[in-house]
């Protein structure tokens, strides 16, 4: 039976500790690469949606009214 002292023991959790912590940096950059994709293309749907309604209000007519609101969205 392997005395919880051993040097061999201590190697294996060290070598187990290094490993979980390496597994863990690797999901958590997965994670980091995920959210930022995601961010992403949250800021492209929020360009689009922007231009849309800009020209929705364009066809409206009301131009300038569009660009204030867009300017005070922007801003708070």
């Amino acid at each position: 039976m392997a005395d919880g002292n051993d040097p061999q023991s201590a190697r294996e959790l060290s070598q187990f500790a290094e490993n979980l912590l390496q597994h863990l940096q690797e999901n958590f950059q997965a994670l980091i690469d995920k959210t930022k994709l995601r961010m992403d293309e949250m800021g492209e749907r929020i360009d689009d949606l922007e231009e849309h309604v800009t020209g929705l209000m364009t066809q409206a007519g009301i131009e300038t009214a569009g660009e204030e609101i867009m300017v005070r969205f922007r801003l708070s």
